[in-house]
Order: C-alpha cells, then structure tokens, then sequence
C-alpha cells in the first residue's frame, strides 16, 4: 500500500509580502495627510497663491494711489508757484479768502453767501487689507483629520474582509 503524504510548505516570501502589502496600505493614510498639508499650504497658506494674488492686487492699488497722489503734487506745486511768483494771482486768491490791503474796505451785502474757494485736495490715505489665508494650524489639523479618515476607512475595509473570511471558513 501506498501512502501518499502531502507535505504543504507555506511559501515564506508569500505571506512577508501579504504582511508587507497590508502594511503599506496604512500608510496610503499618511501620504494622503502630507499630500493635503502641501495642496493647502500652496493654495491657501500664508506663503500661498490666494495671499500672493490679494498682495498682488494690493500693491497695484498703492501704486494706482501713488500715481494719483504725483498728479495732484504737481498740480499743488503749480499753484505754489504761481502763488509765490505771480503778484497778481496772489492778490485774487488772497480776495478769494477773504484778505485785502489795509487801504482796501469791504462791503458786505445782505443775503448773499461768501464764496469761498475750494481746498486743496491732498489726497487719500489708502489703508491696505491684510491678506485672507489659512493659518498653518488649521491647515495641519485639515491634513491630519483627512489622513486619520483615510487610515480608518482602509483599516474598517480590512476588518469587514476579515470578518467576511472568517464567517465563509465557519460555513
């Protein structure tokens, strides 16, 4: 009589790799946490795209408000001018304010309003806005949450596929 032995030899590299295999999915959930961490710091950080385009903009205001701020220097040392080397435009602005010579009288007449000049526009002060961004806390704890719910997930799939192998090998 012949017996016939089967001698089944669990191949040791299989079962590393599995273990391996299983292993690295977990870390799926660390990659997807910097991968989350380096998107929102590129895009909404401190050091971002969203600060630097609102920077952007800010500064092509300021330089909008230096631009006009030159165009109404010139035109205040034009008036400067002409109001310390012209006598006589001197003279109509001085009336214009209510001045005159001291041989000169004044007659005011009832019911009509004193014209006065307009002052001289200096300009706006332009205050800029701070930029919106995410702070890096908040971007760190975005990133953490996400690459804890992705290792949860991967780790509850793991154990349904457990579960489902252990209840098919009862059966």
């Amino acid at each position: 009589m012949l017996i016939q032995v089967m001698i089944v030899v669990k191949n040791p590299l299989k079962n590393t790799v599995n273990r391996t295999m299983k292993l690295s999915k977990y870390l799926i959930g660390v990659w997807t946490a910097v991968a989350i961490y380096a998107l929102f710091s590129i895009l909404n950080g401190p050091k971002g795209l969203s600060a630097y385009n609102q920077l952007l903009s800010e500064r092509e205001q300021q330089l909008a408000n230096i631009k006009e701020l030159g165009y109404i220097n010139e035109e205040l040392e034009n008036t400067k001018n002409n109001l310390l080397y012209d006598h006589d435009t001197l003279l109509v602005h001085a009336r214009q304010m209510g001045y005159a010579h001291e041989d000169e009288r004044f007659i005011r007449i009832v019911g009509l309003e004193r014209i006065n000049s307009s002052p001289a526009i200096t300009g706006k002060i332009y205050i800029t806005k701070e930029p919106d961004f995410f702070s890096d806390k908040i971007i760190k704890i975005i990133s953490i949450c996400a690459g804890l719910l992705i290792f949860s997930f991967l780790l509850m799939f793991e154990l349904i596929e457990a579960y489902t192998a252990r209840s098919q090998n009862k059966n």
